[in-house]
């Protein structure tokens, strides 16, 4: 004899197959984790990548800026001297250096192309400077320049900086709030296949009841065979967004910033969390949508 509220061992497989092992419900689940894992993938590097460039950003332009030049040719060199002594003098610089035509062209290079004819523009001189930590004092160093060298125009990068930044940030911040909206959706799809499983299923259900079978007994059955399929799904979803993003070509850097959208280094790893996470989201909605409609089936 079984336990009460048992089913004897020799009936433990038909409760496998009180969930279809095909049809609507398993193509359903599959193709919803598989669909959502692929986005998740996407999300996934667009929130690693916009990271790394807030974090490029930020370390290549904190501690740099800019003196522009703008004055007759005959003025420009005598200018450039009085720049460079006063930055000398100046606490918060530790370094101060004239661009040479060739930096300029790179610098240029992203938006005008490699072949801008510089000697014919009237471009100014550019001298660039690195800061400590706490940097100078950009009002005191303004007026000085001004007083030294009337034509020059002292740019700490503040003012386009931040506002790249925070794109940057709010582009990460996107990613991670789709992650969560993927998320969702894909508990919701499941929850759907599982209540059509369950109500395609209700007249068997209603006989494994009167066996002794329990509901907890029922839904495990439920749980295990979605909780592999969304797992089957994701894995397959996750390896072909792995894949896109390892074929996309290889642009290198532009302007110095990264220009591929994916992952870098251990990075890779990471997305792999994403079928076991897929899996574990479908037992939570699977149990839920499980005892809910176990209730109401009587």
């Amino acid at each position: 004899m079984s336990a009460p509220g048992k089913l004897p061992r020799k009936t433990v497989p038909a409760v496998g197959r009180v969930v279809p092992p095909s049809g609507f419900t398993a193509r359903l689940t599959v193709f919803s984790a598989a669909a959502m894992a692929l986005l998740a993938v996407f999300a996934l590097a667009l929130s690693m990548t916009t990271g790394r460039l807030s974090e490029r950003w930020s370390d290549a332009l904190a501690r740099t800026a800019t003196v522009r030049i703008s004055a007759p040719a005959s003025q420009t060199g005598a200018q450039t001297d009085a720049v460079l002594r006063v930055l000398a003098a100046t606490p918060g610089v530790v370094s101060a250096r004239v661009l040479d035509a060739d930096e300029v062209q790179e610098l240029l290079a992203p938006w005008f192309g490699p072949d801008l004819p510089l000697a014919s523009l009237p471009l100014p001189q550019l001298v660039e400077l690195v800061e400590t930590e706490a940097g100078p004092d950009a009002e005191g160093l303004r007026l000085r320049l001004a007083a030294e060298a009337p034509g020059a125009v002292f740019d700490d990068h503040a003012r386009w900086r931040r506002p790249l930044v925070e794109a940057a940030a709010r582009l990460r911040m996107l990613g991670i709030a789709s992650l969560g909206l993927i998320a969702l959706t894909t508990a919701a799809m499941i929850v759907l296949a599982a209540q059509a499983a369950l109500a395609a299923n209700g007249q068997v259900i209603r006989v494994l009841r009167l066996v002794g079978a329990r509901d907890a007994f029922i839904a495990r059955a439920f749980v295990r065979r979605f909780s592999l399929r969304a797992l089957a799904g994701a894995a397959v979803g996750t390896g072909v967004g792995m894949a896109a993003l390892a074929a996309l070509p290889a642009t290198g850097d532009l302007g110095g910033l990264p220009a591929e959208l994916g992952f870098e280094g251990v990075e890779w790893l990471v997305p792999l969390l994403i079928p076991p996470l897929a899996a574990l989201v479908a037992w939570g909605a699977t149990r839920t949508a499980a005892f809910k409609m176990l209730g109401g089936i009587r």
